[in-house]
Parts: structure tokens; C-alpha cells; sequence
């Protein structure tokens, strides 16, 4: 039987099964997951389209970290998922464990937070907090990878800082000790190309990797 990873391990935990110099990875996927057929969050939730089908965007972010997870383990990488529960964890829980971590466990860590993007736009964009901080050049690397893994999909950004990411005060980015960045990956309610990239297995994936592929940058080169 596989041996259990515990929500938050401990620092023997992770010592004992990590290079030291890689930073753990704090995953926080949006909002509620699908329970016996019933979605945690009221709204968050594309149109039902005309043949159907919708997108719940809790059950999105689920999945892309999912599959992220999945790349991270193969690579031998340290993560936790903030959230590790299909409920809506409230965002000051969710802070507050990512905290009770990062002052426990390892200052080395990073928290990555996955969403679905509504508002009737196009395209994918990632926020940090206000002014500059060690989280934009994280949000640099991961807008990159977007970019090269998604051509036909705008790059919403704002370069008065003189870098791509946005900066807003947003719960996951302003209340978390550790660098942090939001990813809006693309809007669930407009269809083409931003919900049916969302609502496929291919499209699912090809966000999964080009975040991972971000997040791999970002380890592999970070620096205590």
C-alpha cells in the first residue's frame, strides 16, 4: 500500500524525501469542488451551453492541480494542497493553513492558486499582490509558459511595472506570508476558444503542463 502523504508534513517529512533546495509548492484550487452530483459554490460557473454541456469552475481548478500533482510527483517534487477537500474551505482557512505551514514546516515554499476567469473576456492573465515583491518574477516564469503553450489565447497583462503579471489585492495573494500568484487560466463564460479549451481533456491538459512546466522552471532554479 502506497504510504499516506500527510495535508501539511512535517519538516522530517520533507527532508527525508526532497533535495532541501527546492521549495514546496502550496497549491490553492479555487472555490468547491462536485459532491454526489451537487456543486459546493453557488455561481462560478460557465453559461450551459447550447449543446448542453457547462463548466464548474471549482471542478476545473481541481483538476488542473490534480493533474499537476500528478507531473510533480513524477519529477520528485514537494507540494501540498492547501485545500484537500471537495467543500468550498473557506479563504481564510485556506490562508491560514498555507501560514500555519510556511512558519511550521519551511519558509522555502511557494503558493500557486488555480481559477477560472468570468467577466465576458478572453485570454489567460495571473495577479500578485500590490508593488514589488519576490512573488513577480515567480508570475514572470509562469506567464511565459503560458504564453509559449497557448498561441491562440490573449495575454492580458499589465506592464506599467515593467513586467506582465497584475496586481491586485486579492485574498490568496495579500493574506499569505509566502510568495504567491493567482492564475486565471480563461474565461468560462466565453466559448471560443477560452471554455472549450477548458472543458476538454486536451485543453485541461495542456493547462496542467504549461503551469507545471512553469512551476518546474521556478524550482529547479530557486535560490535560499
Amino acid at each position: 500500500m502506497a504510504e499516506a502523504k500527510p495535508n501539511i508534513p512535517s519538516p522530517e517529512y520533507l527532508s527525508e524525501r526532497f533535495p532541501k533546495n527546492y521549495p514546496v509548492i502550496l497549491f490553492d484550487p479555487g472555490h468547491g469542488g462536485i459532491i454526489d452530483g451537487v456543486y459546493q459554490t453557488s455561481g462560478k460557473r460557465s453559461p450551459k451551453w447550447k449543446d448542453g454541456r457547462q463548466l464548474f469552475e471549482g471542478e476545473f481548478n481541481r483538476d488542473i492541480v490534480e493533474r499537476i500533482t500528478i507531473m510533480m510527483d513524477r519529477h520528485g517534487f514537494p507540494w501540498v494542497d492547501v485545500v484537500d477537500t471537495l467543500e468550498d474551505k473557506p479563504l481564510h482557512k485556506r490562508t491560514e493553513e498555507a501560514n500555519e505551514f510556511y512558519h511550521n514546516v519551511t519558509k522555502d515554499c511557494i503558493l500557486c492558486s488555480v481559477h477560472a476567469n468570468a467577466g465576458g473576456g478572453t485570454g489567460h492573465e495571473t495577479f500578485t499582490s500590490p508593488g514589488v515583491t519576490d512573488s513577480d518574477a515567480f508570475a514572470e516564469v509562469i506567464i511565459k509558459h503560458l504564453v509559449e503553450g497557448f498561441p491562440e489565447l490573449r495575454l492580458r497583462k499589465d506592464t506599467k511595472d515593467g513586467d506582465n503579471d497584475k496586481e491586485a489585492k486579492f485574498w490568496m495573494v495579500t493574506k499569505t506570508n509566502m510568495p504567491a500568484f493567482l492564475i486565471e487560466c480563461a474565461f468560462m463564460d466565453t466559448l471560443d476558444p477560452d471554455c472549450e479549451l477548458m472543458m476538454s481533456s486536451d485543453g485541461r491538459q495542456r493547462f496542467a503542463n504549461a503551469i507545471f512546466f512553469g512551476l518546474k522552471e521556478i524550482i529547479l532554479n530557486y535560490k535560499k
